[in-house]
């Protein structure tokens, strides 16, 4: 029986033997010092040390989000729960479940990406036509598209044009990344919405199929590059001392609709 419940979990993540930890069969007391964060965190996700350019580019995208200010749900959110109950950890949980469809998670556009590249680029053909018959595909279907607009950026998003051109340098670019661009150009054209850019989240769920991560693995990447500036907001929200957020009373619409218990009871045929 217990031999059963031991066959039952296998990990090739890590082992811990008496003396030390072995991070995808390396001492992390080599990996200590001499392998940045980044290039940890690619091989503990993908099992294999990174290229130099692999290293560059996850170093970007553990930099892309950092921190949008009060403008993220789940920074608020954050606030919020911790002005009730002050735990560092608390805080973190409530801004990391946030994430989600409409904020932060590139799961949704890179799953985009792979299913259409898939179905619609053809080996040989012109991408644009490419783009376009995937596009009036979209469309007729009312699919979402992730990653493209954004409520400040018009026209082009600076981090994601940012994240390209070390994608580009660091030789991680390729004909996904051409492929979802083709993609965007079609899209706006077809909505006549030309102001409507690839944002940060898009270009790096394309820059992340190319570089083979799931969607799933593109997500927990997103919400690890913004761990560092909930940690801030929670921080200054602890320091402030602030007790137990509420809304303004001036931003909130209540309705003023005053009932009678005793007749809507007995309305509902409950006996006095």
């Amino acid at each position: 029986m217990t031999a059963d419940v031991r066959k039952s979990w296998t990990t090739s993540v890590s082992d811990v033997e008496e003396a030390d930890v072995f991070i995808r069969g390396y001492s992390l007391g080599d990996l200590i010092g001499n392998v940045s964060f980044a290039s940890a965190t690619y091989l503990l996700i993908k099992g294999a040390l990174p290229t130099p350019g692999q290293t560059k580019m996850i170093d970007a995208i553990l930099c892309s989000v950092l921190d949008y200010s009060l403008k993220k749900p789940g920074t608020v959110a954050a606030r919020y729960c911790v002005s009730g109950n002050p735990s560092m950890v608390a805080g973190l949980a409530t801004a990391m479940l946030s994430a989600g469809e409409y904020t932060l998670a590139p799961d949704s556009a890179g799953a985009f990406i792979r299913s259409t590249y898939d179905a619609h680029r053809k080996p040989g053909a012109n991408i644009d036509e490419c783009a376009e018959a995937a596009v009036d595909e979209i469309r007729s279907k009312k699919l979402r598209v992730g990653g493209f607009g954004h409520p400040n950026f018009k026209f082009s998003d600076p981090r994601a044009q940012k994240l390209k051109s070390i994608a580009v340098e660091a030789g991680v670019w390729g004909d996904v990344g051409d492929w979802y661009e083709a993609v965007h150009r079609a899209f706006i054209k077809r909505v006549n919405k030309p102001e409507m850019p690839i944002n940060e989240v898009g270009m790096m769920a394309a820059i992340l199929t190319e570089m083979a991560f799931t969607p799933d693995e593109m997500t927990g990447l997103a919400l690890l590059s913004t761990f560092p500036g909930v940690v801030a907001h929670i921080s200054e929200e602890l320091q402030s001392k602030t007790r137990i957020r509420t809304l303004p009373d001036e931003i909130v619409e209540y309705p003023r609709e005053r009932k009678e218990l005793s007749k809507d009871l007995a309305a509902a045929g409950w006996s006095a």
